[in-house]
């Protein structure tokens, strides 16, 4: 019997009863990351029991996860006992450009598991479940206090990041532009990507004090450091003077009040004729599947951020002083561009 011919009612069971126990998969992929199956797999390391003694896991419980990440269509089998694995499954090797094992294993681990046990929670206060779930007022107070779960979280940035950077320097125009600071921009992938399209720019990273080394030490490794500088503070003091500030991933964070005071210290520091470029999911027309709106919900559970339509986005920039100018596409992220009102 084809799927066309099956009951429309048993489709959508079958199709709640995935949702319902997405979970299930989402803790099976987690497993696969932390035991490096893909890694393995890619080596020939290619039987349960071979993986179980580099790993220190249980023979029979790796054969079994092993068998259910092959029903995931992460690996094939033609016996059984040896696996190879899929192109789906190299997304979880952890040198893989686009690497999303640390992103698997951050987001299902106790930080943000636990919080997302009370969602429900969050959708009856409209307020995030960090502060019941662990005691702290925010994720990055929690991350403090757990520097290997942080460790993850920080790395799986920086994986998204890599993937996003190439697309943000290619649409984001930096001819005649001085100075581009990344604002929270970590290790600094997005600037150095544009550094690196753009052979004149002079650009740099401005974040936390303890952050900011990564940035230096990743732009010597790419011989930038001649270009390239670093300022450690707190965006919701100030910022330093540059002629276009990246917000990558920032505003997302923090609710609409706080977004308001980055962005006017961005336009405060702005030089004449400068620009300030977000980019950030982009909330579409209701009903369009996508990250977005899930992205939405884990903001909602998470941070008491959002994600945004352009109409809120434009909020934002009108009570900071600013205006859009330009809005283009950078793989799944909106690059959104504005300057201070006349």
């Amino acid at each position: 019997m084809t799927s066309a011919q099956v009951p429309a009612e048993a489709q959508e069971y079958e199709q709640m009863m995935g949702m319902v126990t997405g979970f299930w998969v989402t803790q099976t992929v987690r497993a696969a990351a932390l035991y490096n199956v893909a890694d393995h797999l890619a080596a020939g390391t290619d039987t349960a029991e071979a993986i179980a003694e580099a790993e220190s896991t249980d023979p029979d419980a790796t054969r079994r996860l092993l068998r259910t990440c092959a029903s995931l269509g992460l690996m094939t089998s033609e016996d059984g006992r040896h696996f190879t694995g899929t192109s789906l499954l190299s997304t979880l090797q952890k040198d893989a450009p686009n690497s999303l094992r640390h992103f698997a294993i951050s987001q299902s681990a106790p930080g943000h598991w636990l919080p997302w046990g009370m969602f429900p929670e969050a959708v009856r206060t409209g307020l995030h479940q960090v502060t019941a779930a662990h005691g702290e007022a925010n994720i990055f107070d929690y991350f403090s206090k757990h520097p290997d779960e942080a460790s993850f979280f920080t790395e799986s940035m920086s994986n998204l990041s890599y993937a996003a950077a190439l697309d943000i320097a290619a649409v984001l125009d930096t001819k005649g532009t001085g100075l581009a600071l990344d604002i929270g921009g970590a290790s600094g992938d997005v600037i150095r990507a544009m550094m690196r399209a753009n052979p004149e720019l002079n650009g740099g990273v401005f974040d936390l004090p303890h952050v900011v080394p990564a940035a230096e030490e990743a732009a010597k490794a790419e011989g930038l450091e001649g270009r390239f500088t670093t300022v450690g503070g707190d965006f919701f003091e100030s910022v330093p003077a540059a002629d276009l500030y990246v917000l990558k991933y920032i505003l997302h964070d923090w609710d609409d009040a706080n977004c308001v005071r980055i962005l006017q210290n961005c336009r405060e520091s702005l030089a004449e004729g400068g620009r300030i470029a977000v980019v950030d999911l982009l909330v579409e027309e209701t009903g369009k599947p996508g990250l977005a709106p899930l992205m939405d919900m884990n903001m909602l559970d998470m941070t008491g951020g959002k994600e945004r339509e352009i109409a809120e986005f434009d909020s934002l920039f009108a009570a900071a002083g600013l205006r859009r100018v330009n809005v283009s596409s950078a793989g799944a992220f909106a690059v959104i561009e504005a300057q201070p009102t006349p």
